[in-house]
């Protein structure tokens, strides 16, 4: 039996990295876009560009926010539509300051899912804390916020 040659040998291992390269490339790239939409909703929150901020979601997506009981926990929902129009009412002088501790991004297709824990302050004085888990769906016009929870705190940050 004949041995494959040098330069199929090579050949093969060169396609084989390159393939490689660009799929890991592919992924680190969409982990980067989910996250740049993040980052905007945030960004949009701070300067209070209520467009900004609507740019991040499906319209439909749901907002909901976990509530500490005696009894276990309830839920609390939001639409984005209300959130907007907080945000687009904030007073001048009110400084909102999210502050992301991490990310952690998986992708799968056009679904990905982020956690990430934050801090938040409101002019410049600390609020609480807590963690974001974020839905999102690569759509026709790019990643978009599907839905939304989280945890609230002032201890244990």
């Amino acid at each position: 039996m004949e041995k494959p040659n040098l330069f199929f040998r090579s050949t093969l291992f060169f396609l084989s990295l390159m393939l490689s390269i660009h799929l890991s490339s592919f992924a680190q790239t969409e982990e980067e876009n989910v996250k740049a939409v993040i980052q905007s909703l945030f960004e949009g929150m701070k300067s209070k560009n209520a467009a900004l901020v609507e740019s991040a979601f499906y319209a439909k997506a749901p907002m909901q926010t976990v509530i500490p009981g005696e009894n276990g926990s309830t839920i609390g929902t939001n639409a984005v539509s209300d959130f907007v129009a907080r945000i687009a009412n904030t007073p001048e002088e009110t400084q909102l300051d999210e502050r992301i501790l991490d990310y952690q991004i998986k992708v799968d297709g056009n679904m990905a899912s982020a956690w990430t824990p934050y801090e938040f302050y409101v002019n410049d004085q600390f609020s609480h804390c807590g963690v974001n888990s974020f839905q999102l769906v690569k759509m026709a016009e790019g990643w978009k916020i599907v839905y939304i929870i989280d945890t609230r705190r002032k201890e244990g940050c």
